[in-house]
């Protein structure tokens, strides 16, 4: 074996130059952010109220569809919405560590020139018209860093614009700051050596999760109000469930990837999607349908190029909805259990038939994945690690090292996996269609937002992920300590149900948001969208107030 090469810079002195340039795209800001007390609380959801001007905060409160309804009709310009979420996505950064750079000189230039276009054509210049909109920090941009979370990745500069990019700037969007992620973006946690850890703003000792942590940390503060966020195991719907937003995990091959960073290795074996999280449920419905509607496909060969589809409710019988109690591997922790129940109830004292959808080998399931994620046995990821001398994240060690699922796989092997996904995908067809329902309503996680690289269970979310299954989470309540408490002592179901029994904490969850997921079949994803839309109406979703 050839001896390690010696990185050429310490990357220690490559995670400084990330971080002081960081700041620095915070510092232009004029007039310049408010400065963050020295000593915070745990939870930190109270400050940019305090901090920011009240027009400020009140602009940056609205949901997405109230925003563009004001900016289309010239209520509000596209300048004063850009400033106003470039100042709380500042302080925001300020408070859970959520921003890799502020966009600010690029987002304020675009909103002028939509300002203009306004006031020449009297219209906005497209449906998302003056529309800040974050982004995950692995989605290319021309001309910008892209480090997928590696020290040895500093210097990839992408040539040109992400797809996505495109089509939402084509849209009115206004880009106006990127958001962390981890190391090997393979975490339900968002950590890496270059920003350090992105926490949970309800609860700096918890983790926001990933591996799109710092955009659901940034909507949960109100720093934006869309984001971009992507999937391979969970990354979209564990940060919207733990910091109380919205994210779809959509079906592959209907929003563009082209131009996103990804190191993994044969991730062609499990589809990796590009999806929103947004602060509303509208939101995610508005930038799913802006895309779709763009036709992307036309560009982008690989996507399947059917338009978005209006799903009307049956009105011959009534809906069906299945509920995944537990995957019998790992029962959730007790406020989850009570928000499926609740929402259960809730529903049938409304007509809709609730049915128990029991799980189908989700300890296979879990196998075929696992052993899809690295086909080259972490080698890539490896390389990427140790090639620059930074050390290696608890997650990181955990999904790759001591993962008995990670082999290097020969072409044989990897045709065995692909036909034990392909011949599940068809079991669970089947026992879908015996259970009748019209989407299954289930965990997002075995718990609520974790202690800080904790988060090793992920078959809750990695379970639709093989079923390339499009699932949206959505938040439901809270955390009680008085009334969420662990019922009898069952036998436990596994060894993966003790760790997470003992990891249950109702003094520091208390509070938290508990958040579900609905799940469709393939290529569903309008139907579970206005299924969500229809019971959240139905029974006055969520069951508290948000911030």
């Amino acid at each position: 074996m050839a001896p390690k090469a010696k990185p050429e810079r310490p990357w220690k002195e490559v995670a400084e130059e990330a971080q002081v340039y960081r700041d620095s795209t915070i510092s232009t800001l004029h007039p310049p952010a408010p400065k963050i007390p020295t000593e915070l609380p745990k939870n930190v959801l109270s400050i940019p109220q305090k901090l920011l001007h009240p027009q400020v905060v009140s602009i940056t409160d609205l949901p997405p569809e109230q925003l563009l309804s004001l900016l289309s009709t010239g209520q509000l310009s596209a300048l004063h919405v850009t400033t106003a979420y470039l100042q709380r996505a500042a302080v925001a950064q300020g408070l859970v560590n959520c921003l890799t750079e502020l966009l600010a000189t690029q987002a304020l230039e675009r909103a002028k020139e939509l300002d203009a276009y306004f006031q020449e054509h009297q219209e906005p210049i497209g449906p998302l018209h003056g529309l800040p909109i974050s982004v995950k920090e692995h989605v290319g941009f021309e001309g910008l860093r892209c480090t997928t979370g590696y020290i040895s990745h500093w210097d990839n500069v992408p040539k040109e614009d992400a797809h996505i990019l495109q089509v939402l700037r084509k849209a009115g969007a206004v880009f106006h700051c990127r958001t962390t992620i981890p190391q090997t973006m393979m975490h339900l946690e968002t950590d890496s050596n270059l920003y350090g850890v992105t926490n949970n703003p309800y609860n700096s000792n918890l983790s926001a999760g990933g591996s799109s942590g710092g955009e659901g940390a940034l909507l949960a503060l109100h720093g934006s109000c869309l984001g971009i966020g992507s999937d391979v195991g969970g990354s979209i719907r564990s940060p919207a469930a733990n910091c109380g937003v919205y994210g779809i995990k959509p079906t592959a091959f209907r929003i563009p990837t082209d131009g996103w960073g990804y190191i993994m290795a044969g991730a062609d074996t499990v589809e990796s999607v590009l999806g929103p999280m947004s602060v509303s449920l509208s939101g995610l419905k508005l930038f799913m349908k802006t895309v779709i509607d763009s036709q992307p496909w036309l560009t982008e060969p690989a996507l399947l190029p059917f338009p978005w589809r209006s799903f009307v409710l049956p009105k011959d019988r009534p809906l069906r909805i299945g509920v995944l109690w537990d995957d019998r591997i790992v029962r959730p922790h007790p406020p989850i259990t009570r928000a499926l129940k609740t929402v259960a109830d809730r529903l049938q004292e409304q007509g809709i038939e609730i049915v128990d959808f029991k799980p189908y080998l989700h300890e296979e399931a879990w196998a075929i994945i696992a052993s899809l994620y690295f086909t080259d046995g972490g080698e890539a990821d490896g390389e990427a690690i140790n090639s620059s001398g930074e050390p290696w994240r608890p997650l990181s060690e955990w999904i790759i090292t001591q993962n008995a699922c990670v082999k290097k796989l020969d072409v044989g092997e990897v045709t065995y996996w692909l036909e034990e996904r392909e011949a599940y995908r068809k079991e669970y067809a089947l026992h879908w269609n015996e259970l009748g329902v019209d989407a299954v309503l289930c965990p997002v996680g075995p718990g609520v937002a974790p202690k800080h690289n904790t988060a090793k269970y992920w078959w809750y979310t990695s379970q639709w992920n093989l079923l390339d299954y499009p699932s949206v989470a959505f938040p439901v309540t809270k955390v009680d300590k008085q009334i969420d408490k662990w019922v009898g002592d069952p036998k436990s179901l596994s060894e993966h149900d003790t760790y997470n029994r003992e990891l249950w904490d109702p003094e520091e969850f208390d509070g938290l948001p508990v958040s579900l997921q609905l799940i469709g079949r393939r290529f569903e994803d309008e139907k579970i969208l206005a299924i969500l839309e229809h019971i959240t109406e139905q029974i006055n979703l969520p069951f508290e107030q948000f911030p």
